[in-house]
């Protein structure tokens, strides 16, 4: 599971995003590192497009945190989908104030083609 997901995108979906970050020190020198937002899309926008984005939204320490992430920067060095929740909207701000769990999606097994 750890194939970049870009073009898959869809609200629900609980993500890993691993953020370039470039940090600098007291002497002047840049450093890059990752750091890795993991939470769930409630929105995208633009579908495909150059200037798409997609916003990620996790609860730290009993505060909702959001993120607006471009799809295609060079800032996203990867997009790693955990799981694959049910929802029925475009757009899922419900989940800023419901309290409840949602259902994830079940996997189908691949049909055997060769039955008895």
């Amino acid at each position: 599971m750890s194939e970049d997901i870009r073009s898959h995108l869809k609200p629900g979906m609980i993500i890993k995003v691993h953020q370039v970050i470039k940090d600098v020190n007291k002497k002047g020198e840049e450093k890059e590192r990752i750091q890795i937002f993991e939470g769930q899309i409630i929105a995208t926008k633009h579908g495909n497009e150059p200037g798409a984005t997609f916003t990620v939204r996790k609860v730290s320490n009993g505060v909702g945190v959001e993120k607006i992430f471009p799809v295609h920067s060079p800032v996203v060095a990867k997009i790693e989908l955990l799981r694959q929740m049910r929802l029925r909207r475009a757009k899922a701000y419900f989940l800023r104030t419901y309290k409840k769990k949602l259902r994830e999606v079940k996997k189908t097994p691949k049909m055997d083609t060769q039955s008895n």
